[in-house]
């Protein structure tokens, strides 16, 4: 069963909705020869509540659903047995795909360049540990930097944001709880912030300032179970965004 909690989560969806849900994504080979009325009666609901399933979730009906969450579902149960050779391909335009430079332009200026506040950068499971590299990278670039994850108390954000400039938050789903209820307080006060998430919407995306998107090739693993560039892109695009900050300061150097 292919677990479907963080595509779901911020849907506002009811125990019928996530049930029927998981019956579609169950049975992906079958369903769109079913149609919208045997699913209905397989789930002891009516066609309508299919119907208002798929808008829920923000696509246009069953059909164009089905059609969205095909390919992922298909990347989730047979892993793409692609030669070696093209698995860990990434280059500088894979990067400027979902950002752009003036979205690095941006962080430099409000993250990197911060002067007396403090960066904190908060992560949660598998992202807590680019969070982590993330955080010594910029202590021996002599930023001023605090790292918080999931294991940590909350007080280690909320009694220190008085002291922070900016809030950067890495989540591969985008709807990780504990990272949105940080974002959303970061907001209150005023907090600039940033955030790393797969390139699909989501809602840290949504609430951040400014979002970096990492192409996610099975979008439904959530566990990390199955072999992906995400994390690996992910770390480049942090060496890439830390390349073009020490080529400002070179150039800003030479000029004085």
């Amino acid at each position: 069963m292919i677990d479907i909690s963080k595509f779901i989560q911020g849907k506002n969806l009811s125990e019928v909705d996530v049930h029927i849900l998981q019956y579609i994504v169950d049975h992906m080979d079958t369903v769109l020869h079913k149609g919208v009325r045997e699913i209905a009666k397989d789930n002891f609901t009516s066609p309508a509540t299919v119907i208002r399933l798929s808008k829920k979730l923000g696509y246009t009906g069953f059909v164009d659903m089905y059609y969205k969450l095909l390919p992922m579902i298909n990347k989730v149960e047979v892993p793409q047995a692609s030669g070696t050779e093209d698995f860990l391909e990434i280059s500088q335009k894979d990067f400027l795909i979902y950002n752009s430079m003036e979205d690095i332009e941006l962080f430099i200026s409000k993250v990197l360049q911060l002067k007396q506040k403090y960066i904190f950068i908060y992560a949660t499971g598998f992202s807590a540990i680019a969070a982590d590299y993330l955080y010594k990278k910029l202590l021996v670039l002599g930023r001023k930097t605090i790292f918080a994850s999931g294991t940590d108390s909350i007080g280690v954000f909320e009694n220190n944001l008085e002291d922070i400039g900016a809030l950067v938050v890495i989540s591969k789903s985008g709807e990780t709880q504990m990272v949105i209820e940080k974002l959303q307080a970061a907001k209150e006060h005023h907090v600039f912030t940033a955030s790393f998430t797969k390139e699909t919407s989501n809602r840290i995306a949504e609430l951040s300032d400014l979002n970096f998107k990492i192409n996610d090739p099975n979008k439904l693993d959530d566990r990390n179970m199955l072999p992906s560039s995400y994390f690996p892109s992910l770390m480049l695009l942090f060496e890439f965004i830390f390349k073009q900050y020490l080529a400002q300061l070179g150039t800003k150097n030479g000029d004085e």
